[in-house]
């Protein structure tokens, strides 16, 4: 079973001094330190593991397999922020265990993971701790020897890793003192990224999109890796079950499609519609866990908001456990997807389309004018599809209307969001203002879907013989939300306008 823990910490390197001395000072009273503790030596031996074109390295990531020590195992550590990462933990055995593989697989795929250099290192352990004895970060110094092939190389680096709950004002004052005594901040990343280019290792290439180019094609290109690469980097989180992590994954496949669809003179659709159905089917599988998750909190948050004479019967634990039993089987199916042939086979084909783009002719043209009839196609899209909704009695017509009103506006929102860096302000002004109607409809949506589960919720509570009144009053309170986004559609609608205008322009 794989354990995960915060690692927050901060590596630092000898440079030479002119007195050529090479120790870590005492921080003994540097900031809330009052006292540091011996706690001995440990001998480390770690093999750390990637594939041939090391895939995990040029994300940040690290997979080692570690003995000695009182952490020996596997461990993986996925990077969060500069400074912090998520290290995962699973027993030590012969192969790298299943469930560090599944969170790798987004990267790794079909391709083998091999051991690249093996780390032998002498720690000497100090804690770090306040005046009441507890602990505020673990000091190691590291005599590291690295070998890969028939090539090694040593150095030393000590690293400051925080206790849960320390403050990480800690790290900058022991940075100080550091910095005093000849100690800087290493510029490695990590202690594989260094034993790589210490060995002579040809450093992996860095994840980004790099510069869009002053095409239409090389700017839209740009955007589309940009998006392959959240997809990819949200996978482990997704199976983490961490918070809106789903969102996040779904939102990338949308901007894809989305792109594909905005983008149809740049980029051959022929090529890229196959394409954009696969990313439909990962959104549909993913959005059953997320859009429960929108509405349980919905349908909690409108009973938080109720006066409790009003809440009769066992409401929250029907509600529990409605969702409960919901969430089990849309994760199941939302991890399903995410093991599946069929997805690997999506993020090869995203690869190959990256790497050898189906361009068209309009592609070479200058993005700054080939890019605002692509968006302004999409704000036309929309303007008929509001205006049709609007002029629809109220009812189940005009909802669905209105859902389709919803849609375009996040394609068009995609598309002026996609095309800002090349056109500038009025872009960013035109995804704002439809972002505003995108949330309204939004809002009106999920009325309509919380209170097709409220009427279902109904039938259960009085099919069992409780109360069903409390079910009928947040149905209601329903009604009258969705009625009063009705009426403020036009007057928010009439301020998108303009931004439009001034792309056209």
């Amino acid at each position: 079973m794989a354990d995960t823990k915060r690692e927050i910490e901060r590596k630092f390197e000898f440079r030479t001094t002119k007195a050529g001395r090479r120790e870590v000072p005492d921080l003994t009273g540097t900031a809330a330190i009052a006292a540091v503790t011996d706690q001995g030596t440990a001998e480390l031996d770690a093999v750390y593991y990637d594939t041939p074109d090391q895939r995990l390295a040029s994300d940040g990531l690290t997979l080692r397999r570690r003995t000695g020590g009182k952490d020996a195992g596997w461990h993986l550590k996925l990077p969060v922020a500069p400074g912090v990462r998520d290290e995962i933990t699973a027993p030590l055995g012969d192969t790298v265990p299943d469930e560090l593989t599944a969170l790798l697989r987004s990267r790794v795929r079909d391709t083998p993971l091999e051991p690249q250099v093996r780390l032998l290192s002498s720690r000497k352990v100090s804690h770090l701790l306040d005046t009441d004895g507890a602990l505020l970060a673990e000091l190691s110094t590291d005599a590291v020897v690295a070998e890969r092939a028939d090539t090694t190389a040593a150095w030393t680096e000590v690293e400051v890793e925080l206790a849960d709950g320390a403050d990480p004002a800690l790290l900058d004052a022991v940075e100080k003192t550091f910095h005093k005594a000849g100690l800087r901040v290493s510029d490695a990343p990590s202690k594989l990224a260094r034993a790589l280019t210490e060995t002579g290792a040809q450093p992996p290439a860095r994840p980004g999109p790099g510069p869009a180019g002053d095409t239409a094609g090389a700017h839209v290109l740009s955007y589309l890796r940009e998006q392959r690469d959240t997809l990819i980097a949200q996978d482990p989180a997704v199976r983490r079950d961490l918070p809106d992590c789903v969102h996040q994954m779904r939102v990338a496949t949308r901007r894809l499609r989305s792109a594909f669809k905005t983008y149809r003179r740049i980029l051959d659709p022929a090529e890229t519609g196959p394409l954009g159905e696969e990313l439909r089917w990962l959104a549909t599988a993913l959005g059953i866990d997320r859009d429960q998750e929108v509405l349980m909190e919905r349908i909690r948050t409108g009973l938080d908001d109720l006066p409790r004479t009003l809440v009769l019967g066992p409401v929250r634990g029907r509600l529990k456990v409605w969702n409960t039993t919901r969430r089990s089987g849309s994760r199941r199916a939302a991890l399903a997807a995410l093991d599946s042939r069929r997805y690997v086979a999506l993020l090869d084909a995203l690869d190959a389309l990256l790497a050898d783009p189906p361009l068209r002719k309009a592609a070479g043209r200058p993005a700054t004018t080939a890019l605002p009839a692509a968006v302004l196609g999409d704000y036309e899209r929309l303007t008929g599809r509001i205006e049709g909704a609007l002029a629809m009695d109220p009812g189940q017509g005009r909802d669905l209307a209105l859902h389709e009103a919803r849609k375009a506006a996040k394609r068009a929102r995609y598309a002026a969001e996609a095309a800002a860096p090349a056109l500038g302000k009025p872009a960013r002004r035109l995804a704002k203002a439809v972002k505003a109607v995108q949330t309204l409809l939004g809002d009106h949506r999920d009325g309509v879907v919380a209170r097709e589960a409220l009427r279902g919720l109904a039938i259960q509570a009085a099919g069992a013989g409780e109360s069903a009144f409390t079910w009928g009053v947040l149905y209601a309170r329903e009604e009258a939300l969705a009625e009063r986004r009705e009426r403020e559609l036009p007057h928010l609608w009439a301020a998108a306008a303009d931004p439009a205008g001034a792309v056209r322009g």
